[in-house]
């Protein structure tokens, strides 16, 4: 850039011996001046020259409770107080500071300038009738990309808060449905509006929770002018296109030619060309005719299937994108579907969600969010809360740093807050993107592999058309010098060589094989959603059939995650129990009730603080009964301080205090802790988590739990002891132990501790976390889940190893994964720790025997998963905390928890288990063992077609004089059409039972085919080959048809057979016609037996073991009778009326018990190979395989060098012809389907627009002002000025 073109600023420093004004540092951190103005000046920085001074404008805190009434001497407590008449505890008045007279990028623009529409995007700005002040383009304006100076000219919180229409204490009103009154953009960015009093706020109690609330027909305004929370549904493919992709096959447009061809041939033989003497007109034309309506089924029958395949997975990921966020409602805490979510809307925040929209954080406490996949920012991102941002704006003291903005699609690191949301759907930032990325359904590894193995086979199959092509070919070049067939008859003959050849190719491309992976997931899938598995990523249900070890949480998966405090030590000495049975008289313990009643108020007051403070559950309401919702173990905690400590409503135990900082839940410390300023002035830490950690920072005890003071007295190595005793004692019984402790400080943050280095105030939790005083230990149960013991043996049992990784401490791990069946007497049992500790060649060889890891963090997890996967495990997990995120992404099969699980953890798993519990892990081993054992049933079914009508097509093709096939180019389209839909929905739909668990599992690197499928493969192939070729050649001799024909015979009894036989008159019926007749009954009894002989193989095909049984579970799988009745009526109809399309004559009642009874022998030959031990035949296979490669690669070279030039030609066809007729086609019916898409489209939007006048006339004409600012003139940036305060 040229350097004359930069505008580079002068710079002036000032001395001043004048603080800033102060006289904003009493306002109230939700409500700005009513003097307020919006101010376009630059704007400045307020530098602290304390490291302890901190601003009003500085982050402050609230509570969970979120309760409006405190009276606690803070700007913003605990209690979110709105009302407090004291000055903040350090004021801006009162503060040394350095101003810093500067700016952020356009904070000298206009309104105009800072809200004018990008291109392309002016229509976002222009909204007819709309009742609010603002449009989706201008809220839009904050975040793309984030800009203070489109916050500035918005009004901030309180202008969004206006002009939305919304509440920043109590949300949208539940009972809106249109909204009468309109607010213009004036009016909500004007300084002069008139504000709501703190008195005129809603005072809500947000521990009141009500789960599932409906809108339906709600929010009828906000829905037209901003959208809902939905993107836009993929476009489904419409049926019409889902045939023309099913027809849209380079084998069937090439047996559509021909079929054409022999059509237009056969009509002109029948029209053109005058009958030989003694036979009627030429009906040639009925094989081509046949032949299309056949492609014309086949298409429809594709299509379909694919039809029904697209709505199963639409409805699946309309499932899998739908969940539950926290919003106010009417001044209440309410769950709705991320789906319902409106612009204007007051949502909750919390550590580890995924955030459902775009929007301005209204309050929070140390909120910090991961942007990288919104932003590609990889630092944690510190939000401010809008006030903030506001007040800093009006006092012109804000800078780029500062940031209310809430993205969506980014995740929740760490804090707790709420947020308005401005942006829902296609206009959020998350939607944009979305927009742009949707894509096709994923394909899955078996697929993959399938497609690859259906090429392989295709290409085997193509070489066998290929060479039979030829063979016939030559021949009949061969004849043509002898024949005196017409020129039209010729034609025909090469037709029927070329379609034959053709129709071999159809059937042997097992297109079907990719389809029935999709069947068996498709219906998997579904079938697991009843069983409380919502499966993400379809690669998951295959893959997971495969698990080797299941590396499983215990909270909830094995356990119930209903937890109740059943013991406890209250300081060192007293002793108490729920259960007497759990009383140990020489400890001298006592009840809860006695123990607690011994407390002193004090005590008691710090043990409540230590409970209802240091917590994040809430009050709420679940199944229409009022309890604790959030973590079980603070549930459990709130339940005990309920019932026995007198706490009355969660809210007014938190109403009163001031929260100064919060430390969030660590899986690594395995703590929590919060510090609250006490009325005196100073500050308490209060701190509770694992109990043996705990201990190890505790220096001090209580000297008495009944003294009317907290006395304090040093923490003895005896009384550490006997504290560690008690702790161990616990966990024997299983119990998960939580130590409370707790500090107090006369300032905060201490002098002698590190702060946090983008907010001083803030104190480094591990710098505070020493010399605690020890307050008490309790025992919290959680029983077993009903059957886990059952389930993790059936895994064992199914070769899968069960892991259980826990954050309990060693003892109480071990017990429960005793009590699991987990632990053996040989397992190893580690500290994360220690496991962490470990080099990899010490871990690759203790991991085989490691049962339980304890006291594990999600990296102790995520390496184990990788070592795991090193050593060539299949591995599951189960996760549910945010860090467990890389842990479920490097798992080959990732679980997270529905009900216990963060948004974080769902979204990088593969499944989600709904009920959390750990027997649904084994229904997903089931059923992903059934969508495996689906693909190898139908592999083994096709690929025994396959060989056998190829061979057979071939063989009687090539021997036969008038070089016809046994098998017509009609009847092989139906037996492809039984091999690739009918048989792959028929060998999908099995369900697993309990015996699938019965077997180990499938390596990685195991063939598709295995042994025992070969040996069923080759054993049928071969039968049903020597049974189809004994008909054909013998047949003849054997049903004694050569005697039928004689003269003498055909004399006697010439009205009966002649007739019936050619449907000639006996004058014109020869000898000829009758061998010729009879020839096709043959014919047809070859067809007959040969479907019959697939129908009875499809029951032996149910099974891929060496046991009998083909008919177990038959009758539960209606799709699989469904089907099969269908095949079976098929093919019954086919000979009695398929006639000349399909080449073949009815046949009578011995013929058809002929074809039976040949072809009902397949299944006690089935009995024969099952009864062949596997590793002889695979020893016979070997030796078989090797002599066939020795003689085969000499000729496959051959051929390789015969057909090169063909393939050649083949691909230039392919290239110039029909991939341009491809194309063109495909941009014809593009343009079909968009044109009927508009013309659909047109009278819905006419009949929207229509209704939306009727609803409300309004005039825009202002907001089309707004629309089109004018460009910000290019100016030079005004001086920056330093102002030094003294």
């Amino acid at each position: 850039m040229d350097s004359n073109n930069l505008l580079v600023p002068p710079i002036t420093i000032h001395t001043s011996s004048h603080p800033p004004d102060s006289s904003n540092s009493d306002v109230d951190d939700l409500t700005p001046s009513s003097s307020a103005a919006v101010d376009h000046s630059p704007l400045s920085l307020q530098v602290p020259t304390s490291p302890t001074a901190k601003s009003l404008g500085g982050e402050t805190l609230r509570s969970r409770a979120e309760s409006f009434n405190s009276t606690a001497e803070t700007t913003r407590s605990r209690a979110n107080s709105f009302n407090s008449k004291a000055e903040t505890a350090r004021s801006r008045g009162n503060s040394l500071l350095t101003t810093v007279r500067s700016r952020f990028e356009g904070d000298d623009w206009t309104t105009e300038e800072a809200l004018r529409p990008d291109k392309n995007n002016e229509k976002d700005f222009e909204v007819e009738n709309s009742p609010f002040a603002f449009s989706p383009g201008q809220l839009n304006k904050t975040l793309n990309p984030k800009s203070l100076a489109a916050y500035k000219a918005l009004g901030g919180i309180y202008g969004l808060e206006h002009g939305l229409q919304t509440d920043l204490v109590a949300g949208l009103s539940v009972d809106e449905t249109t909204i009468p009154g309109k607010v213009n953009f004036e009016e909500a960015t004007s300084p002069t509006r008139s504000q709501k009093p703190l008195e005129a706020r809603r005072i809500i109690a947000q521990d009141v929770i009500v789960t599932d609330r409906q809108v339906q027909g709600q929010f009828h305004d906000r829905k037209r002018v901003f959208n809902d929370n939905r993107l836009p549904a993929k476009k489904a493919i419409s049926i019409w296109q889902l045939f023309w992709n099913a027809y849209n096959d380079r084998v069937l447009l090439i047996l559509t030619a021909a079929a054409v061809i022999s059509l237009a041939l056969g009509i002109y033989e029948a029209v053109g060309q005058p009958p030989q003497e003694g036979e009627g007109p030429s009906v040639d034309w009925v094989e081509g005719l046949a032949i299309m309506v056949a492609i014309i089924i086949v298409v429809l029958v594709t299509g379909l299937n694919d039809y029904r395949r697209e709505k199963q997975f639409t409805a699946l990921n309309a499932k899998k994108d739908d969940r539950q966020v926290k919003a106010i409602r009417s001044g209440k805490s309410v769950m709705i579907s991320v789906f319902d979510v409106m612009v204007g809307d007051i949502l909750h925040l919390e550590s580890g969600d995924a955030i459902p929209a775009d929007g301005i954080l209204v309050s929070g406490h140390g909120v910090r969010c991961d942007e990288s996949s919104a932003t590609g920012e990889s630092d944690a991102m510190k939000k401010t809360a809008g006030s903030e941002a506001w007040q800093r704006i009006l006092e012109g003291s804000a800078t780029s740093k500062l940031d209310p903005f809430i993205i969506s699609g980014s995740k929740v690191l760490e804090g707790v807050g709420t947020y308005l949301v401005t942006s829902v759907g296609v206009n959020s930032s998350f939607g944009k993107i979305m927009m742009g990325l949707q894509t096709e359904n994923e394909e899955t590894p078996l697929q993959a592999k399938l497609s690859r193995m259906a090429n392989w086979i295709g290409a085997l199959g193509t070489s066998a058309a290929g060479l039979l092509f030829f063979v016939l070919l030559f021949r009949f070049f061969a004849g043509l010098p002898d024949s005196t067939e017409t020129p039209a008859r010729k034609g025909q003959i090469f037709l029927d060589i070329l379609i034959v050849a053709i129709t071999i190719i159809v059937v042997a491309v097992p297109e079907g094989l990719p389809v029935a992976v999709t069947l068996a997931l498709s219906f998997a899938t579904k079938r697991m959603f009843k069983e409380n598995n919502l499966v993400r990523h379809l690669r998951a249900c295959e893959t997971m059939g495969n698990a080797t070890t299941i590396c499983s949480d215990k909270t909830g998966t094995l356990t119930q995650n209903k937890m109740t405090v059943v013991a406890g030590l209250l300081g060192t000495q007293v002793n108490f129990a729920r259960d007497m049975d759990m009383n140990d008289e020489e400890k001298a313990v006592l009840t809860l009730a006695t123990a607690f009643g011994k407390l002193s108020p004090v005590t008691r007051n710090l043990l409540l603080q230590s409970v209802a403070i240091n917590s994040t559950a809430f009050e709420g309401e679940e199944d229409g009964k009022a309890t604790y919702l959030g973590s079980k173990t603070e549930t459990a905690l709130l339940t005990m301080a309920k019932e026995f400590l007198g706490m009355g409503p969660v809210a007014e135990e938190r109403a009163g205090v001031e929260v100064v900082q919060l430390f969030p839940f660590d899986s690594d410390r395995k703590c929590m802790g919060v510090v609250i300023r006490l009325a005196s002035g100073s500050y308490r830490l209060l701190v509770k988590g694992a109990a043996e950690i705990m201990l190890a920072h505790a220096t001090q005890e209580l000297s008495d739990i009944s003294g009317v003071s907290l006395d304090t007295a040093v923490l003895s190595e005896t009384a550490s002891m006997r504290v560690s005793a008690n702790i161990e004692d616990f966990a024997t019984q299983s119990l998960r132990t939580i130590a409370l402790l707790y500090r107090d400080f006369p300032v905060w943050p201490p002098v002698e501790v590190q702060t946090l280095e983008e907010d001083r105030s803030m104190a480094v939790f591990e710098d505070v976390l020493d010399d605690l005083v020890f307050l008490g230990v309790v025992g919290i149960q959680d029983p077993l889940r009903d059957g886990v013991a059952h389930s993790v043996k059936r895994c064992q049992d199914a070769g899968i190893v069960v892991r259980m990784v826990t954050g309990d401490n060693l003892t109480t791990a071990s017990a429960i994964a005793i009590q699991c069946g987990i632990k053996t007497e040989k397992g190893l049992v580690m500290e994360g720790p220690k496991f962490r500790q470990l080099s990899d060649e010490d871990m690759d060889s203790m991991l085989p025997n490691l049962q339980v890891l304890a006291r594990s963090s999600p990296d102790d997890k995520r390496i184990l998963v990788s070592r795991l996967k090193y050593l060539g495990e299949t591995v599951a997990v189960t996760g549910d905390g945010t860090n467990d995120g890389p842990a479920l992404k490097m798992a080959d099969v990732g679980f997270s928890m529905g009900i216990a699980g963060t948004e974080v953890a769902k979204e990088a798993s593969a499944i989600i288990l709904m009920d959390d519990n750990f027997s649904s892990i084994v229904k997903a081993v089931m059923w992903g063992r059934s969508v495996n054992d689906a693909v190898s049933k139908f592999l083994q079914f096709q690929l025994t077609v396959n060989i056998t009508a190829v061979v057979l097509a071939f063989v009687s093709a090539v021997s036969s004089p008038d070089m016809h096939s046994v098998l017509s180019a009609v009847q092989l389209l139906w037996v492809n059409l039984i091999m690739d839909t009918f048989a792959a929905l028929a060998l999908a739909t099995d369900a697993p039972t309990e015996k699938i668990l019965d077997r180990k599992p499938t390596p990685k690197r195991a063939s598709l085919i295995t042994t025992n499928m070969w040996k069923m493969i080759i054993g049928q192939a071969i039968y049903q080959l020597i049974v189809t070729f004994i008909l054909y050649f013998a047949g003849y001799n054997i049903l004694g048809y050569n005697e039928q024909c004689s003269a003498e015979d055909l004399t006697q009894r010439y009205q009966t057979e002649c007739g019936y036989l050619t449907g000639l008159a006996f004058e014109t019926c020869q000898i000829e016609h009758c061998t010729e007749a009879l020839n096709t009954q043959l014919n047809t009894m070859v067809f007959n037996t040969f479907v019959w002989m697939q129908i009875f193989n499809e029951f032996n095909n149910r099974r891929l073991d060496n046991k009998f049984n083909i008919f177990e579970n038959v009758l539960k799988n209606q799709f699989f009778i469904g089907i099969n009745c269908i095949m079976v009526g098929g093919q019954i109809m086919i000979i009695f009326v398929g006639g000349k399309a399909f080449q073949i004559t009815r046949i009578d009642g011995p013929q058809w018990a002929v074809c039976i009874l040949c072809a009902l022998p397949c299944l006690l030959w089935a009995v024969l190979l099952r009864c062949i031990p596997d590793k002889y035949a695979a020893t016979v296979f070997g030796f078989v395989a090797r002599i066939w490669l020795a003689g085969a690669r000499p000729i496959i070279r051959v051929l390789a060098l015969l057909f090169r030039p063909v393939g050649k030609g083949w691909r230039q066809l392919s290239r110039h012809v029909f991939a341009p007729t491809r194309r063109f086609s495909s941009r014809t019916a593009g343009k079909i389907w968009k044109r009927k898409a508009v013309e659909e489209e047109e009278p819905r939007s006419k009949g929207a627009a229509a209704a939306t006048a009727d609803v409300e006339a309004g005039d825009s004409s202002e907001m089309a002002q707004l629309a089109s600012p004018t460009a910000p003139p290019q100016q030079a940036p005004p001086p920056i000025t330093l102002t030094t305060a003294t």
